[in-house]
């Protein structure tokens, strides 16, 4: 499913309603409607019937009004606190907050310390909270009356409904500006916002529910909306089925460069992640003095020692040899613990000039890329670079949090410069292409944060671009069957301790299920549905 901006959802409104010929206060009664229905799907039974609507001033608090209109047509006992004054609305919010008060809906105003003193123990006293404060439009911290009423919404414990988009987030990054309502659902209307899809905006948002409000499907095409979330229905149509005479050798060869002193996991397990995802070969270029160990620790891939600078270690020394082992192979992944020395670093600079077959570079490699990005704009191939937050912020030249703060800008803005595939891993993996787009990763839970779960991704990309998958759709499947992967075995083994080896073992598991577009029972049904992963 596409994912929006709030500057493209805007302009979709304003399209629907100048282009379409369909009125505001349609679009507003749609809306309205829609996140009714869901709060009786939600909660249809609510203690002691009780409801607070929580409205600001703007099109979010008439939005707010509307479903206050439809939970009183249901009996239920509904109170409207308004943070403005009611001659502030205008337009549409101020034509249905007029409807409510002609059918002598209970609508308190607070817009002062003294009103607020007085409305907190009624709104304490509701067993639902619907938060139409604040909408996609905020882009300054939240501070004063609101920040005080947010705070005190998120401390009664009650369960929350936000409408559109938790009161305090922003839209497109999912930064908290200030505070932020902690909803349990959230109701947004056409398209999901970017900000509800990454963190630490999906923390916030609870469960997310979207909904058609009328926005006409012809206007949404013609945006040319290209970021997106991963559904399993998308990553089903990813997959190609094997033709029945298929031999390894139609599968793609994978050359795999890591390892050193102390990190031949990261070697093996990228091997594994390349195997698993279905290349045909896997040959591991590796220092020539940790051939041995390799050889006894992996059977299927096929290894190669190739000499380097010091016992166990790559080297300048070693670029020519790993040149002429890229001969007749596919792709090439390297990185995976093959150190930080100057040396390494050197054959990373060389093999990214030099390699006419695409790469995949994770770990040392990315550090040997820091401070030399430039190299980048001299690759002959297609590059896809698979950094965490922390590569991420060296490779950019900023901190781990500024891009956390703005996890599909940082992305989204290194690809189109460039030019190559980023992966930045993380809650929400994203993938962000060359041409700006970005796609959001649903799928994967806590109990992978554990060591080498990066080194089978890095392989599993390497995979499925062996197999003739270009570069952005393999690091889509691969993320996702990673993510999947890592599902099926916290609902199956434990929702943590699973060493990053066991997500190989249950690979294959994990693309039977995608070519026959059928889940595995111990997921559970739900787990198809973007709004169940959202």
């Amino acid at each position: 499913m596409k994912v929006v901006t709030a500057e493209i959802m805007r302009r979709l409104d304003r399209k629907t309603i100048e282009e379409a010929g369909i009125p505001g206060m349609v679009l507003m009664e749609n809306a309205g409607r829609g996140v009714a229905g869901e709060i009786f799907r939600e909660y249809p039974r609510i203690p002691g019937d009780r409801v607070a609507v929580v409205a600001g001033r703007g099109n979010n608090g008439g939005d707010g009004f509307v479903i206050a209109r439809y939970l009183i047509n249901r009996g239920l006992e509904v109170r409207v606190f308004l943070l403005a004054s009611p001659e502030a609305l205008k337009g549409d919010a101020g034509t249905n907050l007029d409807i409510l008060r002609r059918m002598k809906a209970d609508i308190r105003e607070v817009t002062g310390q003294d009103a607020w003193r007085a409305a907190r123990p009624e709104l304490s006293a509701c067993r639902l909270i619907v938060d139409a404060i604040l909408g996609t439009g905020l882009s300054s911290e939240v501070g004063g009356l609101t920040a005080e009423v947010i705070n005190h919404i998120n401390r009664t414990g009650i369960p929350v409904v936000s409408v559109d988009l938790p009161s305090g987030l922003h839209a497109d990054t999912g930064e908290v500006l200030g505070t932020c309502v902690k909803a349990a659902c959230t109701v947004t209307f056409g398209l999901p916002k970017t900000g509800l899809c990454v963190h630490p905006g999906a923390d916030y948002a609870g469960r997310v529910r979207v909904i058609d409000i009328g926005i006409p499907a012809a206007l949404v095409e013609a945006e040319g909306i290209r970021d997106r979330v991963l559904t399993f229905d998308d990553a089903c149509r990813m997959l190609r089925p094997r033709e029945a005479a298929a031999h390894k050798g139609d599968c793609g060869h994978v050359l795999v460069v890591a390892g050193s002193p102390g990190k031949t996991g990261a070697a093996a397990l990228c091997c594994g992640g390349a195997a698993g995802a279905g290349a045909g070969l896997v040959t591991l270029a590796v220092p020539e003095s940790l051939n041995g160990i390799m050889e006894v620790k992996l059977t299927e891939v096929m290894t190669e020692p190739v000499p380097g600078e010091a016992a166990g270690y790559f080297g300048a020394g070693s670029l020519e040899a790993v040149m002429k082992l890229t001969a007749g192979k596919t792709v090439l992944a390297l990185g995976p613990g093959i150190s930080t020395r100057a040396g390494a670093a050197q054959l990373v600079h060389g093999l990214v000039e030099r390699s006419t077959i695409p790469l995949v570079i994770d770990a040392d490699g990315l550090n040997a890329l820091s401070g030399s990005l430039e190299v980048l704009n001299r690759a002959k191939a297609p590059v896809v670079l698979t950094p965490h937050p922390g590569e991420m912020a060296r490779l950019a030249g900023s901190g781990a949090r500024e891009v956390q703060r703005d996890r599909a800008g940082a992305a989204r803005d290194f690809a189109k410069r460039y030019g190559c595939c980023l992966v930045l891993k993380g809650a929400r993996t994203l993938v962000a292409e060359p041409d700006g787009s970005v796609a959001v990763n649903l799928t994967g839970n806590a109990g992978m944060a554990s060591g080498g779960m990066g080194d089978v991704l890095t392989g599993m990309i390497a995979g499925f671009m062996a197999q003739g998958y270009d570069a952005a759709l393999s690091a889509q499947a691969a993320v996702f069957c990673h993510g999947m992967a890592g599902d099926l075995l916290a609902c199956e083994e434990g929702p943590q301790g699973f060493p990053a080896g066991d997500l190989i073992r249950v690979l294959p598991r994990v693309l039977k299920s995608l070519l026959e577009r059928r889940l595995p029972a111990s997921l559970g049904a739900g787990y198809a549905s973007m709004d169940a992963r959202l």
